[in-house]
């Protein structure tokens, strides 16, 4: 099978671009039973461990993965048997790769390698310095389709699935079975599970992915894949990555921060490495909601007609799924941007690749505790821009909901004396179900791209931009870059040092992110995890800029025209600057929004009366001091997340928490705007603190009926 031979020759890529990272005179062999030796004593492994011999760490490097795993550290391996890999050899022997299941079989001696590589490479997480990098059984997501925290020696994330009513049965990326006795197997340096079929990642692109449907007329997505040929998205979707970066940081061309702590501020995440790291790659994904052919066949729609996207169109024509105000076309050309079923499909894709446990983000918010990771209390949300237009789509899961939804907009229990649930949801804006756990759900066998189905038609209607057009959109920075997203940057599941402190290169060495351009030379961007850190930031994590910083971001759009606050959330430390904020449509001449906010001093000193601003507990009087403040452009924080070594100390109780109503006026859905942050200190080492901005329409923050809720 083609798709064999592109799998092993893209590993082979990777592999041989790959620089030696392991430092193995820092680490000493084990004289006791290490993984090597566990599997060495054990005749099923034989193959394996010839293998694990054969493979080297790099394409440079004499160190061979089975050395690796002699000597000190912390593996998750995945140890593969003879018979599957006996039964890996003969389905390419079916495939006409070799023309017998030997290794002798192969006549090139690359792609040999390479499909070794491949076996070896899959099956082994290196969990760096860090014991709880160590994954047995307990710690894998009880969800199905979640991904492990950590990726590959390969680079890919293993997805973990059980089947229903059996919740013993463990399987890895939906088809490779863990044995059930032969699991949890603790070695000095890791654990090892016993699987019983060959880990071999398609590695295809969400193109080849839509074009094997397309060839072979595969029900399931069939509607969903002509629909995307036909409005040209094909070669959008075979891009992997950016190849300059990952040249250039091979190459040591995207260095990192060296000793960053003595840059500026303080930092009470870091870890014993000292230094904050450059991403190591700059992937490109998607992520697409799709209605299924079962949905498009109960509409009287037939996803292999030769007219099927004529019905299409007219279905979306009928049914009233687009904005009645704006301009499109409805002719064939699907490719234009102004056709309207360009339009629909590309508000089901999002510019970037989400795991299924990542389409929300649960952390600190009030009720919930991260060890009890799947008993969800208060609603958590994220507001992103789909890939066609600049339209929100909104992602909600709370307790109640039971599960994550698309554009839900329902009943919040949100009073100041409320505990901030879901009580309920109207029929008509229950939104539509993102089933994470459907047959259909794709999220291991497409490289960049995964594919949730959903149990309702999803379109930007009127209905959708006035709902959210009423709604306080609060945004976490990082929220606004898909690349954070994708290449698992954002709330990334490890303390290890770098993945706590993600340094994202200068504009002058590379661009990374699309959505912020850093203006001087000065200017030092560090993403905070706060993975497991008692932080009471909105998701946990923060970003900082050091130096005499200059930063723009670009911002997601507004739903709808209307009056709305622009807010900054702060929190008061002395390692913080003075910052000058400016906002507008003209990235190159932005408007001065408002004074200089100095980041050190806290909301009673951002007050500046004598007052006392702390709740009361007292409704009405509470009520008047956020009014109070409000007069001075600042709010407190909100009741939303919580520090987790104090579960009622809510961010609205710390002082030190100050929104900044930074501009007040109009803004419209088809402008792009910008907001840039520029120290007014000589100083270097005072920091820039991000945590989340904020949308805020005038009929939520200045209605007389129903006043702006604490949460």
């Amino acid at each position: 099978m083609k798709k064999y031979i592109l799998l092993s020759l893209v590993a082979l890529g990777m592999f041989c671009a790959c620089e030696e990272s392991i430092d193995t005179s820092a680490r000493y062999v084990f004289k006791e039973t290490t993984i090597a030796d566990y599997l060495e004593r054990h005749d099923c492994y034989s193959e394996y461990v010839n293998l694990l011999k054969q493979s080297p760490m790099s394409i440079i490097s004499k160190t061979t993965v089975y050395q690796l795993l002699t000597a000190r550290g912390n593996y998750t391996v995945f140890a593969i048997t003879n018979d599957a890999i006996h039964q890996y050899l003969e389905t390419l022997v079916d495939t006409g790769l070799i023309d017998r299941p030997s290794w002798d079989a192969f006549q090139d001696s690359t792609l040999r390698d390479s499909i070794r590589a491949v076996i070896v490479r899959n099956s082994i997480i290196d969990g760096g310095d860090l014991s709880e990098q160590v994954y047995y059984v307990a710690d894998f997501p009880t969800q199905n389709n979640a991904e492990l925290p950590l990726p590959t020696l390969n680079d890919h994330k293993l997805v973990i699935h059980t089947l229903e009513n059996k919740p013993d049965s463990l399987y890895i990326n939906g088809e490779c079975p863990v044995d059930a006795k032969n699991r949890d197997i603790p070695a000095l340096n890791g654990v090892v599970h016993q699987i019983h079929r060959v880990i071999a990642p398609q590695d295809q692109t969400a193109a080849r992915y839509f074009q094997n449907i397309l060839d072979n007329k595969t029900e399931g997505y069939l509607m969903l894949a002509r629909a995307v040929q036909a409005c040209g998205l094909l070669d959008t979707l075979t891009v992997l990555r950016d190849e300059v970066y990952e040249e250039k940081h091979q190459r040591g061309e995207v260095p990192d921060m060296k000793d960053y702590q003595s840059k500026g501020g303080g930092d009470k995440s870091a870890s014993g490495d000292p230094d904050a790291h450059t991403p190591e790659h700059r992937k490109i994904g998607f992520t697409f909601f799709a209605e299924t052919d079962e949905y498009w066949r109960s509409q009287g729609i037939d996803p292999t007609a030769p007219d099927a996207l004529e019905q299409l169109k007219q279905w979306i024509l009928d049914n009233h799924m687009y904005l009645s105000d704006e301009t499109f076309t409805t002719d064939d050309q699907y490719t234009s941007s102004q056709n309207i079923l360009y339009r629909w499909l590309t508000y089901h894709i999002l510019p970037m690749r989400i795991p299924a446990s990542k389409l929300v983000y649960h952390c600190n918010e009030v009720g919930y505790n991260i060890n009890q990771p799947y008993s969800y209390s208060i609603p958590v949300y994220e507001w992103y821009c789909t890939m066609g237009g600049r339209r929100l789509l909104k992602l909600f899961e709370s307790k109640e909901s039971n599960g994550v939804y698309i554009n839900r907009f329902p009943n919040l229990a949100n009073g100041r004396d409320e505990n901030g649930h879901e009580v309920s949801c109207d029929p008509d804006k229950v939104g539509c179900l993102v089933q994470r756990e459907h047959p259909l759900t794709i999220v291991s066998d497409i490289e960049n791209a995964c594919i949730y189905p959903i149990d309702a038609p999803l379109a930007y209607t009127d209905e959708i931009r006035d709902n959210l057009g009423k709604e306080r959109i609060r945004f976490d920075c990082f929220a606004m870059f898909p690349e954070a997203i994708t290449n698992g940057i954002r709330r990334a599941d490890s303390s290890e040092g770098k993945y706590q402190h993600v340094y994202i290169p200068q504009d002058r060495v590379y661009k990374y992110f699309d959505n912020m351009s850093i203006l001087n030379e000065d200017t030092h961007f560090i993403h905070y995890n706060g993975y497991k850190i008692n932080w009471a930031n909105y998701c946990q994590d923060e970003d900082k800029a050091f130096g005499r910083f200059d930063i723009r971001f670009t911002l997601p759009p507004v739903p709808k025209t209307g009056t709305y606050e622009v807010r900054y959330k702060t929190l008061a430390t002395a390692s913080r600057g003075v910052v000058q904020i400016y906002f507008g449509s003209n990235p190159d001449n932005l408007p001065v929004a408002g004074i200089p906010v100095d980041m050190t001093e806290n909301i009673q000193d951002c007050y500046g009366e004598s007052d006392n601003v702390a709740d009361t507990g007292m409704e009405d009087v509470d009520a008047e001091i956020d009014h109070k403040l409000r007069n001075h452009n600042i709010m407190k924080s909100a009741r939303h997340e919580v520090h987790e070594s104090n579960s009622s100390w809510t961010a609205r109780d710390d002082s030190r928490c100050t929104r900044h109503i930074v501009w007040r006026g109009t803004l419209k859905p088809e402008v792009t705007y910008y907001i840039r942050f520029k120290s007014v200190l000589d100083a270097t080492t005072k920091e820039l603190y991000m945590d989340y901005l904020e949308f805020c329409p005038k009929e939520v923050y200045d209605n007389p009926a129903e006043p702006e809720d604490v949460w």
